[in-house]
């Protein structure tokens, strides 16, 4: 059982994708870590939910969010180590993927900042004009304390998932810009200095096919607050991510690409974050087996350390080969966005390929880090449901990544539906084939097939499983990359 690389996440960044130009960098970013961003992370944990001051002391409204001192000095770091600017300097989104990932392993909240402001980055540049670009693009790459933050807000009271019935916010035009009066229910990085935003421009049609998206400054031209924020969230876990419900009321807005591209434009930047929330989802696995195995090293019972336990042992070699697993599975969603983040509408078929890869990802490392999360918890005993023993803390993490960027349900429905209308598991079997026995595949290709062949209704009632299956086998498949092995060699 080969665990050494289990206590650092650049170690295993290193075991899992070889030597690379960046590695250093990552090697200072997770040494920042340990010395100083962890003590940090666990206070702003302790200390709940962020304040909200609303009104200075003239009665002006200000909505302000107050942390502990500390937090800002947390979070300028990952940014000035380039969580945003890396992608567009490097014209790859791999340094920010991996530099996300030591991110979660020590703190899965903050890592939403980065995320969605990456996001709203993205689908800046390729879809705001050039008088937006030069406006708003560089204060979002800065690589100093100064660098603005983004934002991606779409869900209101009515949910997420139904978008085409649940954005009630409406778009009015008014020159060069629009005007925005909605509520946004769950808003993710709230305070943020610029956001996308979902909204129905008047007259048009119901349904997601009515959506627009909109670039949203925190201020108007004239300094005032372009947006107000209602309340903060008092969260489970996350809690070094600041979510609030927001106000629009007549907020200045400016269109991003064609309005009737939309939903494709929410897409994108839903996608970006649902495979960090890949990246996440393993990272805490990895946290969560480190601590435990801190832990079974040292605590002894029936005469030696509990980990020399046959049982708990072999418990441990299962979470490492899952570790492994959820990491590859992880790691080629964000190659295969890497190869597409800049196409715009109408798509590739690698695209879709991408997007059946997102949901199997964000599905199967979100289940199996609340999975293993509750597993440290039981190795720690009543140790691990102590809040001073932080264990708990990954626990609570992780039953937020299982809902953020769509829920299980949605995993399995929407990539369901790119099966179905895209054939995007043809596209993933052939990417599979060196890597699985052809009989292995045939039968998986085949259980997917008949799936798809039954009526709408018996088919997202049968979902689940096959979905579920078809994730562990790409994610076994994946894993053997990773290690140099073939199918004959298992």
């Amino acid at each position: 059982m080969m665990l050494e690389p289990v206590r650092s996440p650049a170690a295993f960044l290193n075991l899992m994708l070889g030597p690379r130009p960046e590695a250093t960098f990552l090697r200072d970013y997770a040494s920042w870590w340990e010395t100083e961003g962890r003590p940090i992370s666990d206070a702003v944990d302790r200390a709940g939910t962020p304040w909200l001051r609303m009104f200075d002391e003239f009665g002006n409204r200000i909505d302000e969010m107050l942390y502990p001192p500390d937090y800002r000095r947390m979070l300028e770091h990952g940014y000035r180590a380039g969580a945003v600017w890396q992608a567009f300097e490097e014209r790859s989104m791999l340094p920010a993927y991996e530099l996300g990932y030591i991110t979660a392993f020590h703190d899965p909240g903050l890592y939403c900042p980065y995320t969605v402001s990456l996001s709203t980055a993205a689908v800046l540049e390729k879809y705001g004009d050039s008088t937006l670009r030069e406006r708003f693009l560089p204060l979002l790459l800065r690589q100093d304390d100064a660098v603005w933050q983004g934002a991606t807000w779409m869900t209101e009271i009515g949910g997420g998932s139904d978008l085409g019935a649940a954005v009630a916010t409406i778009a009015k035009p008014a020159g060069d810009r629009w005007r925005l009066t909605g509520d946004k229910y769950f808003a993710s990085n709230v305070g943020a200095e610029l956001a996308v935003v979902a909204a129905r421009p008047e007259g048009a049609p119901s349904g997601v096919r009515g959506l627009a998206l909109f670039l949203l400054p925190r201020r108007r031209e004239d300094g005032s607050l372009n947006y107000f924020i209602r309340r903060l969230k008092d969260k489970i876990g996350t809690r070094s991510v600041p979510t609030g419900e927001v106000e629009l009321r007549d907020s200045e807005g400016f269109l991003l690409g064609k309005a009737e591209w939309g939903i494709y434009l929410i897409l994108e930047a839903l996608n970006i974050s649902r495979v960090a929330n890949a990246i996440a989802g393993a990272a805490l696995v990895q946290r969560a087996l480190c601590d435990a195995l801190r832990y079974a090293e040292n605590r002894r019972a029936f005469g030696k350390p509990v980990v020399e336990h046959p049982l708990l042992r072999r418990q441990f070699e299962r979470c490492w080969t899952d570790l492994q697993a959820a990491f590859a599975l992880a790691w080629e969603s964000v190659e295969r966005l890497n190869e597409v983040w800049r196409e715009t509408p109408p798509y590739s078929e690698r695209y879709h390929l991408f997007r059946l890869m997102a949901h199997l990802a964000k599905y199967w490392t979100a289940e199996l880090a609340v999975q293993t999360a509750r597993w440290a918890m039981e190795v720690h005993g009543g140790i691990g449901t102590l809040a001073e023993q932080r264990v708990e803390r990954w626990l609570r993490e992780a039953m937020i990544l299982l809902i953020w960027e769509g829920t299980s349900h949605r995993q399995i429905l929407d990539g369901i539906e790119v099966m179905e209308r895209k054939a995007a598991h043809r596209l993933l079997f052939d990417r599979l084939s060196p890597l699985t026995e052809p009989k292995e595949r045939k039968a998986m290709l085949a259980r997917v097939e008949a799936l798809l062949a039954r009526p709408q209704a018996e088919r997202e009632a049968l979902a689940e499983e096959l979905f579920c299956d078809l994730a562990m086998f790409t994610a076994k498949a994946l894993s053997r990359k990773h290690s140099n092995q073939t199918p004959d060699s298992r």
